[in-house]
């Protein structure tokens, strides 16, 4: 299923890209210079697994092209396998240890509620990293030192990750049966920080419904064709927010 995503379509604007969108490596055109990967998926919560990797791996050096995953969601595992260990593009196993033309990208705004900072970074072929550093230099562009030390304790403590898993766990835990006895059908939503639902119908009849019930949810249609269906609840709004969602949902059945 293939979405769309803003952010990365303005990117790729801005470097004067011309866009492909395709979720199977043999398709990706032969004069494909970047691709570009999320899983942990946004907004259906899907991951790639090991295989896929490789075989994206595999299409991108046919080719030619630089590879890059977003893992910003990689600690937000949820169902077996993925709440143990999330596929990371720079994995040995996927690699055979040649990070030539790979990077992964990681970000502290979900693991860390880091948002606010624009706290992430790049790791993997050291050339490419060197090229980053020097165009983000020369660009103004350089991550203050202050967000820099505070990545550095984010990044040395596992102990807050954790906590911060376990809140969101809990309002999951709240949300989806929620959903589910409304009528709602999920979809992916493996890992992440949201819950990808259809009722089997166009997503703005969805969120009209919503609305009734002072309930607001992102339209799938944002994301693109796929997605006209489906609407995204997020588990990112407070402990007493999820559950008074959640109460709305079970007192409109009755």
């Amino acid at each position: 299923m293939l979405f769309r995503s803003t952010a990365y379509e303005v990117g790729a604007a801005f470097a004067g890209a011309e866009i492909f969108v395709g979720d199977e490596p043999n398709e990706w055109p032969e004069n494909t210079k970047l691709i570009w990967l999320n899983s942990p998926g946004n907004p259906n919560g899907s991951v790639h697994s090991v295989e896929f990797l490789k075989r994206a791996l595999a299409r991108a050096r046919e080719i030619g092209a630089v590879i890059v995953n977003d893992e910003c969601y990689a600690e937000m595992g949820w169902n077996a396998p993925w709440d143990d260990y999330i596929p990371c593009m720079l994995d040995p196993e996927v690699t055979g240890g040649d990070l030539t033309n790979v990077l992964s990208i990681y970000s502290l705004s979900k693991q860390s509620n880091l948002a606010g900072y624009r706290a992430a970074f790049a790791a993997g072929d050291e050339k490419l990293i060197k090229g980053l550093v020097n165009l983000r230099m020369h660009s103004g562009m350089m991550v203050p030192m202050p967000v820099q030390q505070a990545m550095v304790a984010a990044l040395g403590d596992d102990h807050h990750v954790a906590v911060q898993k376990e809140i969101y766990r809990k309002r999951r835990d709240v949300l989806l049966p929620a959903l589910l006895d409304y009528g709602f059908e999920l979809h992916d939503s493996e890992a992440g920080l949201y819950l990808w639902v259809t009722k089997g119908q166009n997503c703005w009849e969805t969120i009209a419904e919503l609305a009734q019930l002072g309930i607001v949810a992102v339209p799938g249609e944002f994301y693109g064709e796929a997605g006209k269906n489906f609407v995204r609840f997020s588990i990112t709004a407070t402990d007493q927010e999820v559950l008074e969602a959640a109460n709305r949902l079970k007192n409109a059945l009755g």
